[in-house]
């Protein structure tokens, strides 16, 4: 469960509706973007993705700063600075984060979600900066990486002198394990700060490549530089898990680079940006489901029914099951979900896959029984609707593959300021036996129509019956 919180007013929601026992598997990442100390957004689950992340630290304020972290500090001040969205008409804060300073052109590093209410409605709000120094102005947008989290943006009027911002780490540098990263930003706006650390390598199973940073990343520091122990950049500050210590997460800095490149001849971004936004989502969405759909499911491990599980490359699956007295019903569930998601808005986050299911025996109830709580969970499912998607249309058949009969639901919700992208619910049962059977549910947030239908075709056909070896017994 990604937690991207950012610092604004109104308080942060999950990103998915997770059930109780899904709870214990969630990657509660927080962004650690624009978290303002009056305007703070609290962490919404990932990542999620991403609003300006809340990260909360266990840490003590009072834990004592190395000399290296010093002199890191000192080297990179001048560069680092506070972003701050406000809104137009009061000039009162809506978000805060930090951002930074690069190369020579004044252009500033930060994240999507720090920027991404001006992004989307630049009619209503404006950017500024404020430095450690004192020098502060307003800031243009020029680019984005959504799938990223990172933005580019400039002074309207460049500070003079001009600041010489910070180097790259070269990219065939690798970082080994326990190596010191230092990262800076403003926590929770209450002053410039660095967080001393350490470099873990890339976190395990994301889709996306991200640091694992063991150092205590707070609400505000979202979009700050982190850097080695040679003062160069090697990531852009981003989230924090808030079930954990000493847990955060970086981008790497190479799509930092990468984006620096389109943004400087980039013009400034004056209208709601949704057409790259969707230009961006459909490009992810479709990268998405080609590595999906190219592997091959795992077994469920069940004798008879086969049930597609995927397989955790860039997803962590969880079970659980009831009692083993358990009077009634007995079932036997997986959970599969990503750890990350793409950020869009403060109550939208997209582009990401879960896939769960249920193994019912229900021989202790008999068939009238069994068959009423069997339907009741396959009825109590929702999909789709909502101030962001319009509301599902559902297809429901009967449908049989490699010898088992299933009763299916296909539904597609559509967003309404995306055009071309859906979320894509399918929800599957098995009709073959009186007192047991197998449900299934597969969601894709935000892909395309065609890629929608292969992902249903693909799952449906992932189910199967064996029969028994000797049908006799």
């Amino acid at each position: 469960m990604i937690a991207y919180c950012v610092n604004r007013r109104t308080l942060g929601v999950l990103r998915d509706g997770q059930k109780m026992n899904q709870l214990k598997q969630a990657l509660v990442c927080c962004l650690v973007l624009c978290l303002g100390m009056p305007t703070w957004r609290d962490a919404m689950a990932a990542p999620a993705a991403p609003t300006a992340a809340s990260a909360t630290s266990s840490a003590p304020a009072s834990v004592p700063v190395s000399s290296s972290a010093q002199e890191r500090y000192d080297q990179a001040r001048h560069q680092l600075v506070q972003v701050r969205t406000l809104l137009k008409g009061q000039g009162s804060q809506s978000s805060v984060g930090s951002g930074f300073f690069v190369g020579t052109g004044g252009l500033i590093v930060t994240n999507y979600h720090v920027v991404s209410q001006v992004a989307l409605q630049p009619q209503r709000y404006r950017l500024t900066y404020a430095g450690v120094d004192g020098h502060q102005g307003a800031l243009d947008l020029l680019a984005f990486d959504v799938a990223h989290d990172l933005a580019v943006v400039r002074p309207v009027e460049l500070p003079s002198p001009a600041i010489v911002g910070l180097s790259f780490r070269p990219r065939q540098m690798a970082l080994e394990k326990g190596e010191r990263i230092y990262s800076l930003g403003n926590p929770l706006d209450v002053g410039f700060a660095v967080v001393e650390g350490a470099y873990n390598g890339l976190v395990e199973r994301n889709f996306l490549p991200t640091v694992f940073f063991s150092g205590s990343l707070n609400p505000g520091m979202s979009g700050g530089p982190a850097l080695d122990a040679q003062g160069q950049l090697m990531g852009v500050n981003v989230a924090t898990r808030l079930d954990g210590q000493q847990v955060s997460f970086l981008v790497p800095g190479e799509f930092a680079q990468d984006l620096l490149i389109l943004a400087q001849k980039a013009q400034p971004i004056r209208q709601p940006a949704y057409p790259e936004l969707t230009r961006q989502l459909m490009a992810h969405q479709d990268s998405l489901a080609k590595r999906f759909m190219a592997q091959t499911w795992r077994s469920a491990g069940h004798l008879r029914y086969r049930i597609p599980v995927p397989q955790e490359t860039f997803m962590r699956c969880w079970g659980s099951s009831s009692q083993p007295n358990a009077k009634g019903m007995e079932f036997e569930r997986s959970d599969c979900n990503m750890n990350q998601s793409v950020f869009v808005s403060g109550g939208l986050s997209t582009g990401n896959l879960s896939v769960r299911h249920e193994i019912y025996d229900g021989h202790k109830l008999g068939t009238w029984r069994f068959a009423r709580q069997y339907s009741r969970s396959f009825r109590n499912e929702q999909f789709g609707g909502g101030r962001q998607r319009t509301a599902a249309q559902c297809s429901e058949r009967f449908v049989e593959n490699q010898g088992l009969p299933m009763r299916a639901v296909v539904c597609l919700s559509a967003y309404k300021k995306l055009p071309g992208l859906y979320d894509l619910s399918v929800l599957v049962a098995s009709v073959n036996a009186d007192v047991a059977g197998a449900q299934g549910r597969l969601d894709a947030r935000g892909v395309a129509f065609d890629n929608a239908l292969k992902l249903a075709d693909f799952y449906i056909k992932g189910f199967g019956w064996t029969p028994a070896a000797n049908p006799s017994r």
